[in-house]
């Protein structure tokens, strides 16, 4: 059996464990949340190195991807360094691959209208591969980069303008302490409603779930949710918000999706390559032999 392990910075309440047989191949994927403590995700990671197949970096981004360019975050360089004999994934590899496909398998399955629709893509930095594929398929398309991530509340409206902030900024936020910059253990329970008008204007909430969740107002009008790594409280919030419909980029594993981390992880498994080899056509390779497709669940008949 293979196993893959997410280490994640975020809450323990998030945890979850599941076995699945895949291609013949039987496999258990968990994930382990260390609730912020930066010594126990050291301490874990060095404890499992070498005994496990793959491992998933959760909570945390190693880089930033942003037209071509990759800024490293310093304090993910601390807990990819345990990992000496198993390889570390923090997810970007899907990003750039699998979250694309899923926008264009969103709009040409007519799971949910996207060309000509208001997207709110709370922070595009990392997930550059999503950015491009909204504004391919015609999205009207707002960035969310300096409004949450930096508090600054100035949208960004183009990927021209995405890019320049980020060649301006970027350098200056991957040194900044990670806690400052994403939620992490307790933080990722607290809901703070800021800077509401642009989720009340959009129509569609895309990318990282934490991100979306954390600064969620009150009461929505039906927007759709396009992100991963869900949980059922996750789906039960979402519908008490008025969310009325949920498309996660990764499948549903166990009544749960995954982070981008843990299925990259997966993924490397089915690549015979060294990790520094892989590039974006094994990955595109794997998830058609996987036939993976996005989750989506219609909150208005979900159960409370």
């Amino acid at each position: 059996m293979k196993h893959i392990v997410s280490v994640s910075l975020g809450s323990s309440k998030r945890d979850h464990s599941f076995e699945t047989e895949i291609l013949g191949e039987k496999f258990l994927i968990e994930r382990i949340g260390t609730d912020g403590d930066w010594d126990k995700t050291l301490a874990l990671v060095r404890s499992l190195d070498g005994k496990v197949d793959a491992f998933g970096m959760g909570g945390i981004d190693l880089y930033l991807h942003v037209a071509g360019k990759r800024y490293t975050i310093k304090d993910a360089k601390k807990i990819i360094a345990e990992a000496r004999k198993t390889p570390m994934f923090d997810g970007g590899g899907l990003k750039n691959t699998l979250e694309r496909l899923c926008i264009n398998y969103v709009q040409d399955n007519g799971i949910a209208e996207i060309k000509g629709k208001k997207v709110l893509l709370v922070s595009a930095a990392d997930r550059f591969g999503m950015a491009e594929a909204f504004d391919q398929v015609g999205a009207k398309l707002t960035m969310g980069d300096l409004i949450y991530s930096v508090g600054i509340p100035i949208p960004i409206h183009s990927l021209k303008t995405l890019q320049l902030v980020a060649s301006i900024i970027a350098p200056f936020v991957v040194r900044m302490s990670f806690d400052n910059l994403y939620p992490t253990g307790d933080k990722q329970e607290v809901i703070i409603p800021k800077y509401s008008k642009y989720y009340y204007e959009a129509d569609i909430l895309a990318g990282d779930f934490l991100y979306i969740r954390r600064y969620l107002p009150e009461k929505l009008n039906g927007q759709i949710v396009i992100t991963n790594t869900t949980t059922r409280e996750d789906m039960l919030l979402l519908k008490q918000r008025g969310i009325s419909k949920v498309i996660t980029t990764t499948p549903d594993m166990g009544g749960r999706s995954f982070g981008t981390n843990v299925i990259e992880a997966l993924v490397y498994t089915f690549v015979n390559k060294p990790v520094e080899k892989i590039t974006p056509d094994d990955y595109y390779e794997v998830i058609k032999k996987l036939d993976m497709k996005p989750g989506v669940v219609d909150l208005r008949s979900l159960d409370a």
